[in-house]
């Protein structure tokens, strides 16, 4: 069994990009369980109940739901960073999947960096997706099974993580 810790924001793209990179995971979907985290400073919106109605999180739970992928929601709040650590630990995830967005220099200096935070004081895997620009179509598929692959289209994919196959083709 994988666990994987998403902490989601307000970003649906981000959302998006993050279950795409649960969707990549090694091993059959039935055997993954995705934790969706939303962590707010107003203890009033960090429930469980108030995330069922953020597009962010609704959205990343029909791409995970679609996969027969488990979801469970998350709601905390506090310091992002210390509390996606808390909850890290408390379901012991696999790995911390982030959906990091783009700050100059400058900007992560004056607000800090919760990827920054998280990366540095993890102590299991962290991933950072980034949007779901590139990912909202299927990039490859395995024609043995019919799986989906959500990734540069440039990508080599060796054997499929369904199947085993080795045919596994970038869509066109």
């Amino acid at each position: 069994m994988y666990t994987a810790l998403l902490a989601v924001d307000d970003s649906e793209e981000r959302a998006i990009a993050q279950a795409n990179a649960v969707l990549e995971l090694p091993g059959p979907p039935g055997e993954v369980t995705a934790h969706l985290l939303h962590v707010t400073d107003n203890s009033d919106e960090a429930t469980e109940s108030e995330m069922t109605t953020m597009p962010a999180v609704v959205a990343a739970q029909e791409r995970l739901r679609e996969a027969d992928i488990d979801v469970e929601l998350m709601g905390r709040a506090g310091d992002a960073a210390e509390e996606i650590l808390r909850g890290a630990e408390e379901v012991n995830a696999n790995s911390i999947i982030l959906g990091g967005r783009k700050r100059s220099p400058l900007g992560s200096l004056l607000f800090g960096s919760i990827s920054q935070a998280v990366t540095l004081d993890a102590t299991r895997p962290v991933m950072i997706t980034g949007t779901a620009e590139n990912t909202e179509k299927p990039s490859h598929e395995c024609p043995s099974c019919g799986e989906m692959y959500y990734t540069d289209p440039g990508a080599e994919i060796a054997t499929c993580r369904q199947c085993g196959g080795s045919k596994v083709a970038a869509i066109e």
